[in-house]
């Protein structure tokens, strides 16, 4: 048991270290990730899709030649199962938000102090979250219908997003709160949500993979703890066809393509019954 413990313990500090080391380039997850959607597109063969988004900006480059980049396609076969990784910790708690449309997605943006999550023991607090259709993780090979992907910093700046996959079925109950502010929220437009709780936002399971991978829009900064939960949940036909006719032209589709995996291990925690 002692050798055990001090495994887990090992295990915990390296997976800290690696995911802290590579986060230090990330100021804060707004400042990273691109708000005007102009200078890229999802399209290939516009000179401005996924495969050319290193090329059209010098601070980009990373999101061709990087090697931790995201997402990826989650192999059960090929995750290491993992319980020391423990249940991840949600301490969220209502606050202020505003539903945005920024031209490639739709977020809701916590402007008051929306709680936390707490991975490898590091405080990370909620910021933001938005959607992608289809899903840009796959899980076995499988991709889904939607991502939800849930945006947190820690106060030295890194980054931690959680991702949540759906397909189609039973509306999701998140974003039926939300439904009618997204249908009539015009590209640029900030809508004041009053008082939002991503403790709403359900996940339906403790399992989750765990891996060290980068933001999916430009600059693709890299560094990012990846959390993305086991369990597929459902959403309407409805709500997603209301979150892809909102956006601008050419991100009805906006999941960027698989990146390759570069000998980086995903962990699956399962807890022990």
């Amino acid at each position: 048991m002692a050798i055990k413990q001090k495994f887990i313990h090992f295990f915990f500090t390296l997976l800290f270290l690696s995911s802290h080391l590579l986060l230090v380039t990330c100021k804060n997850a707004d400042d990273s990730e691109v708000e005007d959607e102009s200078p890229f597109t999802y399209e290939e063969g516009t000179g401005k899709g996924p495969k050319n988004w290193g090329h059209i900006d010098p601070q980009w480059q990373v999101c061709d030649n990087g090697k931790l980049q995201s997402p990826i396609d989650l192999l059960d076969e090929r995750a290491q199962i993992f319980p020391g990784l423990g249940k991840l910790k949600r301490g969220y708690k209502p606050a202020a938000a505003v539903l945005k449309n920024r031209g490639h997605d739709i977020s809701v943006e916590w402007r008051g102090d929306a709680g936390k999550i707490v991975a490898n023991g590091t405080d990370y607090k909620v910021l933001q979250c938005h959607w992608h259709s289809p899903s840009e993780h796959t899980l076995n090979g499988t991709r889904h219908n939607l991502e939800l992907h849930i945006v947190h910093r820690s106060s030295s700046g890194g980054i931690a997003v959680v991702g949540i996959l759906y397909e189609i079925g039973r509306p999701d109950s998140f974003l039926a709160k939300l439904l009618h502010h997204i249908k009539r929220a015009d590209e640029g437009d900030i809508i004041d949500l009053g008082v939002v709780s991503p403790g709403d936002i359900k996940f339906g399971s403790r399992k989750y993979y765990r891996y060290i991978g980068s933001l999916t829009v430009p600059p693709c900064t890299e560094g990012v703890l990846w959390t993305i939960v086991k369990k597929v949940r459902t959403v309407s036909r409805e709500q997603i066809r209301a979150i892809r006719d909102v956006v601008h032209d050419g991100f009805e589709a906006n999941a960027r393509p698989l990146q390759q995996e570069n000998g980086r291990q995903v962990y699956l925690y399962r807890p022990i019954a």
